[in-house]
């Protein structure tokens, strides 16, 4: 892996090589002071819901609010960022996204982990823990993001490719199962679908062998992801299915 003006450069065990725009303090604190934000509205509002047991006990309206604020703390994180693929509010809102060292998807461990961190991150006040790490880091990594050996990205709007020179017209299987053509979009990240277009698009820089195990693994990995019907995969060479994938994500989007 290379490290360049905020760039982290991943080359993957078959040549590809793609790069992921690391995000800076400034804008994670951004992205934090948002979700602080809407943490403060959620805990307000659960605060006035439990006011009113109050009235039948104290200590337990007490330590119910306690529990509830901890709950709000850890789980709006570890919630958010396994629905939305490693973003929250502030982080959609500012296009940041965590993802794996690697760049692929986030293994709800590693959200587990960053996120109970935080309480050590936020130390003595206002992040300043976490902040520093993040400073300090080669990969503007916090101590919740070296834990779980992740980094937060940038996810600017990608422009579509020419797909034209990988696709040739050619029928796409996948297609005629349209409710699972949505869902591989959903789920699919920005920095895999990237990976699969550069793999294509670099194709013929590969040595034969190395070209079929790459285009073998990331079949694997899509039909991991989203399972379609064997008469959908049926007949069809690794290479192709990605580009079906790549068809998919990019120019079939009703």
């Amino acid at each position: 892996m290379n490290l360049r003006s905020g760039t982290l450069r991943i080359r993957t065990p078959e040549g590809i090589i793609f790069s992921l725009q690391l995000a800076g303090p400034v804008t994670r604190f951004l992205a934090w002071a948002i979700d602080l934000a809407c943490l403060m509205v959620a805990s307000s509002v659960l605060g006035s819901t439990l006011e009113a047991l109050q009235l039948l006990n104290i200590d337990v309206a007490r330590a119910l609010m306690i529990l509830a604020f901890f709950v709000v703390q850890i789980g709006y994180g570890i919630a958010a960022e396994w629905l939305w693929r490693g973003q929250t509010i502030g982080k959609r809102l500012l296009h940041l996204r965590v993802v794996d060292m690697h760049g692929l998807r986030l293994h709800p461990s590693q959200i587990v982990i960053r996120n109970l961190l935080r309480f050590v991150d936020s130390l003595p006040v206002f992040y300043l823990v976490g902040g520093l790490f993040c400073l300090f880091s080669r990969k503007a990594q916090r101590l919740g993001d070296l834990a779980a050996n992740t980094i937060v990205v940038r996810t600017p709007r990608m422009e579509e490719p020419d797909l034209d020179q990988l696709l040739r017209g050619k029928f796409n299987s996948l297609l005629e199962h349209a409710h699972l053509a949505a869902r591989l979009r959903q789920r699919v990240s920005p920095q895999e679908a990237r990976l699969a277009v550069q793999a294509l698009l670099r194709r013929e820089d590969l040595d034969p062998s190395a070209r079929v195990e790459l285009f073998e693994d990331l079949a694997a990995y899509f039909k991991g992801i989203v399972s379609f019907p064997q008469e959908a995969s049926d007949g069809i060479a690794a290479e192709q299915y990605v580009r079906n994938v790549v068809d998919v994500l990019y120019r079939n989007k009703k």
